[in-house]
């Protein structure tokens, strides 16, 4: 039994780029369909879209620059065992600002950016660069 689809889902990610793959299946859910729609709006995965099929599938198309994964490190922060929470004038910077940290907010989830934008707090799902 999967305790954590989350980590699942990033360490998918992980291993097909880490082999090259164009394209990645997993299990849908919407938090899964949310990650990942912040993903391609900053520019680390090209597309994701939900496959009908019995059960759903999310179908992700990997970013590549040149031979290099888009990602260069994707970590799983708040773990079912030890949740991150934030206050909004704690929220991470993510290499410098130049990475990325998803967090899940009372206004949904958000970049670290936007969080910090709108100064609300909340949970550290990932980070990303």
């Amino acid at each position: 039994m999967m305790t954590d689809p989350i980590a699942d889902m990033l360490t998918r990610i992980r291993n097909a780029q880490a082999v090259g793959k164009k394209t990645v299946d997993l299990t849908y859910s919407k938090l899964k369909m949310n990650i990942c729609s912040i993903l391609v709006s900053e520019g680390y995965i090209k597309s994701s879209e939900k496959v009908e099929s019995k059960p759903p599938v999310l179908r992700l198309e990997l970013k590549y620059i040149g031979k290099k994964p888009a990602i260069q490190s994707i970590k799983r922060e708040s773990k079912p065992g030890h949740r991150k929470y934030c206050k909004s004038d704690e929220i991470p910077k993510i290499l410098n600002d130049y990475g990325i940290a998803i967090l899940s907010t009372s206004k949904g989830l958000m970049t670290n950016k936007k969080a910090r934008k709108d100064s609300i707090g909340g949970e550290v799902i990932c980070s990303i660069y």
